[in-house]
């Protein structure tokens, strides 16, 4: 009755929502375990690649923390948490906005204004919204000199930093320490507003050989798997 609903909009509306970047559409027909997605989050393809990637990781017992870089608010960080309940998650921003460094660099190459806020945030309000806050470690301060003093090993690291200079720099360092079996998440891959986001992540993969996966979701996430 569900598929026949969700068919009869898409031959109704089809061309509609599809202009206007929505799409209705059956997804994992034949898996048959219980997944758990949330409803509310409106990005349903980003956050069930997410449970799929942590599903996969988790069920080959591959050890390693979770990292992501670029929190503001800790919107996508909360899932990253809940889907790797047992694992110590990094959590890398400045937590107050663009840092002006990066900005100067991203105009400069014509990439962006860099004018959005998103300075609204804080540590304590990240922390708040974590459903493991005890499995937590907030690193506040400018990448990559926040993290000159870890000597961790990664399983799973989310970057969404939106510029150039801190994509690029992302990669440079969680690569490498990224063990075997694990994934990058890069947000803004397929974003407009954020040219400098594809343009890291064309540029680093070149430089070491690899590929990446594209994904529809709503900014357009790339998946670099080791």
């Amino acid at each position: 009755m569900v598929k026949a609903i969700a068919k009869g909009l898409n031959f109704v509306l089809g061309k509609y929502l599809q202009k206007n970047k929505v799409i209705v559409s059956s997804s994992l027909v034949y898996l048959e375990r219980d997944r758990d997605i949330d409803r509310n989050y409106f990005d349903y393809i980003r956050l069930s690649s997410l449970e799929l990637v942590s599903h996969e990781i988790n069920r080959r017992g591959i050890k390693g923390h979770v990292a992501e870089l670029g929190v503001y608010k800790g919107k996508f960080a909360r899932y990253i948490n809940h889907y790797f309940k047992d694992r110590t998650f990094y959590l890398f921003d400045t937590f107050a906005g663009f840092d002006q460094r990066d900005v100067n660099l991203e105009k400069d190459r014509g990439l962006t204004s860099g004018t959005q806020d998103f300075s609204d945030t804080s540590v304590e309000a990240v922390m708040e919204s974590m459903p493991y806050p005890e499995k937590c470690r907030p690193v506040q301060g400018f990448f990559p000199d926040s993290a000159k003093d870890l000597q961790e090993a990664f399983v799973f690291v989310s970057i969404d930093t939106d510029l150039y200079e801190p994509v690029y720099n992302g990669l440079r360092y969680f690569y490498p320490i990224l063990v075997k079996g694990g994934y990058i998440f890069i947000h803004d891959f397929n974003n407009d507003h954020y040219k400098g986001a594809r343009k890291a992540v064309e540029q680093f993969c070149g430089e070491m050989q690899i590929n990446f996966v594209p994904l529809p979701d709503l900014a357009g996430t790339a998946i670099i798997a080791k």
